[in-house]
């Protein structure tokens, strides 16, 4: 096995449809034994036939690993990208990929309804070291437009489907302003994964994953990737992707390659489940607002309708009327949802983002509203995600 083995495996399903590629692009059978799933090539180091003597170019796992490299050609191709590289977390490849790309004095655009991760990394990090940090409502083209033309900025970066609120921006239309200010785009793709929503063909120069939610699938491997199609751009990344160390491990690559081969499955079940669920919240009298782009009440429903694919994904959000303290007893009575953060498993979870995941963003332009329940939308039987949320209702 080799990258390029990898790589060639990857080219030869390129024509074939995404869930036929999630399944065997980048997957080689085992040359010893004939297995047909990657083996987990669990070692720090590998043998070297006399010094320098690499076999396939493989050293050491921290550089190159070939459960990784088998990894990142599947997700690349599913992308329809060149290329794909795998990190140890979501964050951990945001990291990677702006350190590899600013430097002190540089500015960053933000939209104004992002993962609080993101948000804290930016401004607790990035500040400090001299990158400038300024926030726009990321789905007004015509105010980011006013942004790009107010200063320069080196990156955008969009989240769509937002999170918590699930805001949804127009990527073609923000990449072709960006681009004519010479600003690229990095999008956010976790909530839409690679099924629902292609960034790269709608213009934008990097996707960025948490592969922890919907690409690993199942609530047991923190992961993360960035891809895109510039090879300079690519080079950057993984120089310092391995200088930094921000790998994962080989158990978290194959997790993630199990993930993706039953990706198209399962985000199609999730985003069935959710505009079920979506549906069954609007016109409850509990209920201020449903925040769900697959129901036409969305503001973003037409832009979703025409950039997404076969669903509007598995997250809902909801406002309660009863403010803070509804939103806990509801969050506190459900069963079958269970109360954690993160997102995308195969189970149902419920959180509230303005004391769970988005808590570092409270007091700033990114506060999240209190009486917010934010809903990962499992893909078990429907009705009784309705039967659990209704018992759960009443109580609030």
């Amino acid at each position: 096995m080799s990258v390029a083995s990898f790589e060639q495996s990857a080219k030869e399903f390129a024509a074939t449809k995404l869930a036929t590629r999630a399944i065997h692009a980048g997957q080689e059978p085992d040359p010893i034994t004939g297995a047909v799933v990657t083996p987990i090539y669990m070692t720090s180091t590998f043998k070297q036939d006399g010094v320098g003597g690499l076999r396939n170019g493989y050293d050491y796992s921290r550089s190159i690993n070939p459960t990784r490299d088998s990894f990142d050609a599947q997700l690349a191709a599913i992308e329809g990208a060149k290329y794909a590289l795998a990190f140890s977390s979501g964050l951990a490849a945001i990291d990677v990929l702006l350190r590899s790309t600013l430097k002190p004095g540089d500015s960053v655009l933000l939209g104004n309804d992002v993962y609080g991760g993101t948000y804290r990394l930016l401004s607790k990090v990035f500040v400090p070291w001299g990158v400038n940090l300024d926030v726009v409502d990321i789905t007004d083209t015509a105010a980011v437009s006013a942004a790009l033309e107010s200063k320069h900025y080196e990156w955008i970066w969009v989240e769509t489907p937002s999170n918590p609120l699930l805001n949804i921006t127009d990527i073609a239309a923000t990449t072709a302003v960006a681009h004519a200010h010479g600003t690229k785009v990095a999008v956010d793709n976790t909530f839409a994964s690679p099924v629902l929503q292609h960034p790269l063909d709608d213009g934008a120069d990097v996707v960025v994953y948490s592969t922890t939610k919907y690409i690993g699938g199942h609530s047991d491997v923190v992961g993360g990737a960035v891809v895109l199609n510039d090879e300079e751009l690519r080079d950057k990344v993984a120089f310092l992707q391995n200088s930094a160390g921000a790998v994962p491990s080989p158990f978290d690559s194959w997790l993630d390659i199990r993930g993706l081969k039953t990706l198209d499955l399962r985000v199609k079940q999730h985003s069935r489940n959710a505009l079920k669920v979506a549906e069954w919240f609007e016109g409850k009298p509990q209920i201020e607002r449903v925040w769900y782009p697959g129901l036409e009440s969305h503001p973003g429903h037409e832009i979703a309708a025409r950039q997404m694919h076969g669903g509007f994904g598995g997250m809902v959000s909801v406002q309660f009327k009863g403010g803070l303290e509804a939103a806990k007893r509801f969050a506190a009575a459900t069963k079958i949802f269970t109360l954690a953060e993160s997102l995308g498993g195969v189970e149902s979870l419920i959180e509230l983002p303005a004391a769970m995941t988005h808590a570092s963003v409270s007091g700033t332009t990114l506060e999240v509203p209190a009486n917010l329940v934010r809903l990962s939308v499992g893909i078990e039987d429907a009705d009784d995600l309705i039967a659990d949320l209704d018992q759960a209702l009443e109580q609030a």
